[in-house]
């Protein structure tokens, strides 16, 4: 079986507040735009820089708030994380045209600018994929001291 991946992973600024708004059924997106920016210097030794824009959207879904979570905990200027993925959209404008956007679907957000003792992570669960589901899946949370054993066996 093949698969595929398609995953962004943003660290940056905010550009604005989170711009909140309800859909027509109901559902609550909060968008923000996040400023990364990069240095290098030219031929002639002269420090460069060039900044990207990124849209984010975060929904919320009956798993996550990630929309209010932006909302309340997001302000101009702040440094966050974001992961996600990568998503293209098109549709018509009120004269006809065609517009086009790029912007990454949110499941992930960490506040990184220091408010109080450290970063505070907000994410969508994880969706167990398959016909199993999450049933009979265990992980390293069921087992806590799993992590605790050390292994002599490994060659490290």
């Amino acid at each position: 079986m093949s698969r595929s991946l398609n995953k962004a992973i943003l660290i940056g600024n905010l550009g604005a507040d989170p711009e909140v708004r309800s859909t027509a059924n109901g559902s609550r997106v909060a968008t923000l735009s996040i400023a990364t920016s990069r240095q290098w210097k030219n031929q002639a030794g002269e420090k460069q820089e060039k900044t990207e824009w990124h849209r984010v959207v975060f929904w919320n879904t009956k798993f996550s708030t990630l929309a209010d979570i932006a909302e309340r905990f997001c302000k101009k200027g702040d440094k966050v994380y974001v992961e996600g993925s990568i998503e293209y959209r098109s549709w018509q404008d009120r004269e006809g045209q065609t517009r086009y956007t790029t912007e990454i679907n949110g499941r992930e957000l960490i506040l990184l600018s220091g408010k109080g003792e450290g970063a505070e992570a907000f994410s969508a669960p994880k969706v167990a994929a398959g016909a199993a589901g999450a049933k009979g899946k265990e992980g390293f949370d069921d087992f806590p001291e799993a992590l605790d054993a050390e292994d002599d066996d490994l060659p490290f």
